[in-house]
């Protein structure tokens, strides 16, 4: 029977079409093939019709690492929109240029790093700590909003066709890991049930039930004493059994390693390779896993251990149409025309446009070109293409540095000077850090130490004011980075302050646009900045008191927070109970000369007697596009679960009484003009 499957196998490989079952093609895989397939640089199998595979692949926002592609805002800088569909046609559109790339790197006969079509992406860790470098990966320090954009990102990258993955999306770092960075490799996290329901794992777990990402990625650190990827409470228990979860698990680059050498959990590396496999973890990103070869031989494992990893492995492969004939996918025809072009430019530009954040403003912006004789725009980051593109990059064709965009949305009746800046009307300062002075261990800056600007950025700032006599004349300092800084002495003495995170390759045109009013800002903080470094618990601390707006942190500027060239007022505030939760509809009007999109934020605070220890937590967001005195209705569905308190135990439960229910442009306590509403529900 062997010999008949292997000669149907290698019959169908000749005629380029292959139906053997992922099952069937792990049967007639040697051990030691298995061993092979296993692990991150997969070899060809040709008698079974097995191509080579590289599984390492990263497209955080845009593909990386594999030369040119459309550079898109930060992961972070994408939170700042609160804007899922915008989301999703951003993941869409990076997902179009792998497919194109990898369609491309195969007619070379390439199949190595970079150029495959699985995605460690995106990451939803929680930035629970505003020193963490890799904070600028994720959509920040909510549950929801991380889980709401997370899922967005993987239903844009996996497609929605019937058959195939237009490429797989990876949820990462499972679990709980939010740094410090140079303790990853043997760091316990210490973290309570509770914890853990409430804050930590609920936006993985919509990645996984909601999203139906493909691969999970197993994180570094361990939890409560067992590493995340020998940890099988973490990758069968809850993840395969609780949250349904079907695809593959794969290891961080290293991790399994870690379990030896990091953490000392095992004796060897072949003890930590069979307690991975033992976890439910499939794909070892790294050679460890080489150990086992030897292991095979000596019999400490077995090839049938070997099938089930193997079994989900292929199963990816097969749904991204890797067994099949060319042509099969509805994406196998995309090309170079589909990297970098036009409408994927035009995208960048909106999703950067809609992720700065206008932080303050006494009336200097939006700037008026017709009465601009002279302007400067300079500091450090004025014309640094890097500041533009994060870390997990590729490059673009077409980048618009601050200085450039500037220039271009001033025209040319605007002088615009970058050195000369004596007698400008208007000066520009374009501060802050890039991907390289904050970042993850070993690769950039790693985790911050500093709260404040740079202290030659804040001595050039204060210079200029000094060369800005007169109230007519404007500062405005732009300030780049994906972590919070201290903002507040820039806002004593600048007339605008502008977070522009790392915000793509258009950065520089859209903020142009932002400040001469071409368009409006609408990005909100999906951080809290805090007054200061010393009111933050201890880094290597998980416990979650006095982190995040939802457990007390000191605000110099709340998550939510943004400034408009208008101003939104809310009214008639309805809040219906109904059998699978609530139902809020409120009025949003354009109260002010300029059209604008607001973003309406839902925020839950649950009955006193619930010892709920969230003061309030976001359970709803929209965006609404809104002319000068137009007013639209907005009516916004929360699911039970968005009522949901957590006891000690990490179980959850609807809590009697009356829940609060807070609408408006931020949270409660912030935000002008928010409604109330009390409900219970059944």
């Amino acid at each position: 029977m062997r010999k008949v499957v292997i000669a149907a196998l290698v019959l169908a490989s000749v005629e380029g079409v292959c139906a053997a079952s992922p099952e069937e093609r792990v049967a007639l895989l040697t051990g030691e093939e298995r061993v092979g397939q296993l692990m991150m640089d997969s070899p060809a199998v040709p008698r079974l019709g097995i191509p080579a595979y590289h599984w390492w692949n990263e497209a955080l926002h845009g593909v990386a690492r594999a030369g040119l592609a459309t550079v898109f805002p930060q992961s972070m800088a994408m939170a700042a929109t609160f804007d899922t569909d915008l989301e999703y046609r951003v993941a869409d559109a990076i997902s179009t240029e792998a497919r194109a790339k990898h369609n491309l790197f195969v007619k070379r006969g390439e199949r190595g790093i970079y150029e495959g079509l699985t995605f460690w992406s995106p990451n939803v860790n929680l930035f629970r700590d505003p020193r963490w470098g890799r904070g600028q990966e994720t959509f920040g320090e909510d549950p929801y909003l991380s889980g709401a954009m997370g899922t967005a990102f993987v239903k844009g990258m996996q497609g929605n066709d019937p058959k195939y993955l237009k490429v797989a999306a990876c949820a990462k770092h499972f679990a709980v890991h939010s740094g410090p960075e140079a303790l990853r490799h043997g760091f316990d996290a210490k973290v309570s049930p509770r914890d853990l329901a409430e804050y930590y794992l609920p936006a993985f777990k919509a990645l996984v039930v909601e999203g139906k990402v493909e691969s999970v990625m197993g994180a570094y650190s361990a939890v409560n004493g067992v590493p995340c990827c020998v940890n099988k409470w973490l990758l069968t228990d809850l993840l395969r059994g609780e949250w349904g979860f079907e695809g593959h698990v794969v290891s961080d680059v290293g991790a399994i390693n870690d379990v030896f050498s990091g953490h000392h959990y095992v004796k060897d590396t072949v003890e930590a390779s069979k307690g991975a496999i033992a976890a439910g973890l499939d794909l070892c990103s790294e050679g460890t896993y080489g150990c086992l070869r030897e292991a095979l031989k000596d019999g400490r494992v077995k090839a049938d251990d070997l099938t089930a990893p193997l079994v989900r492995l292929y199963r990816t492969r097969a749904k991204l149409g890797q067994f099949d004939p060319p042509g099969s996918t509805p994406w196998d025809g995309l090309g170079a025309e589909s990297v970098g072009n036009a409408a994927h430019r035009a995208l960048a530009l909106e999703a950067a446009e809609k992720s700065m954040v206008l932080i303050h403003n006494n009336g200097a912006l939006p700037l008026d070109a017709d009465k601009i004789r002279f302007m400067g725009v300079t500091g450090p980051r004025a014309q640094d293409e890097v500041v533009l593109q994060g870390n997990y990059n590729g490059y673009s064709a077409s980048p618009v540095t601050c200085l450039s965009g500037i220039a271009a949305e001033a025209g040319p009746g605007v002088k615009i000077s970058h050195m000369g800046l004596d007698g400008c009307d208007v000066i520009v300062a374009c501060v802050g850090i890039t991907a390289e002075e904050e970042g993850e261990e070993g690769d950039s800056g790693g985790d911050r130490t500093a709260y404040g600007i740079p202290k030659r950025q804040m001595e050039l700032l204060k210079g200029l004011r000094n060369r800005l006599p007169g109230k007519d004349r404007k500062l405005v300092a732009v300030v780049f980075g994906c972590s919070p800084f201290d903002l507040k002495p820039l806002a004593a003495f600048c007339d605008a302050v502008i977070v522009g995170w790392y915000p793509g390759e258009q950065g520089g045109r859209a903020l142009g646009r932002l400040l001469f009013g071409k368009a409006n800002f609408s990005g909100r903080l999906p951080i809290t900045y805090p007054t200061a470094y010393e009111d933050i618990p201890d880094f290597k601390s998980y416990a979650l008191p006095g982190r995040t707006y939802l457990y007390g942190e000191k605000a110099a500027y709340p998550f939510g927070y943004g400034l408009s060239y208008t101003t939104f007022a809310y009214s008639g505030l309805k809040v219906t109970a109904e059998k699978n939760g609530a139902v809020a509809e409120v009025t949003v009007t354009n109260t002010g000369s300029r059209a604008g999109e607001e973003v309406v934020q839902v925020y839950v605070r649950a009955p006193e007697a619930a010892k709920d220890r969230r003061l309030h937590h976001l359970a709803a967001f929209a965006r609404v596009a809104l002319q000068p005195g137009e007013s639209k209705p907005v009516r916004i569905a929360l699911p039970r679960s968005r009522f949901e308190v957590f006891g000690e135990d990490g179980k959850p439960f609807i809590p009697q009484g009356d829940t609060t229910v807070f609408v408006g442009g931020g949270q409660p306590g912030f935000a002008d003009g928010v409604q109330r509403a009390s409900i219970r529900l059944p």
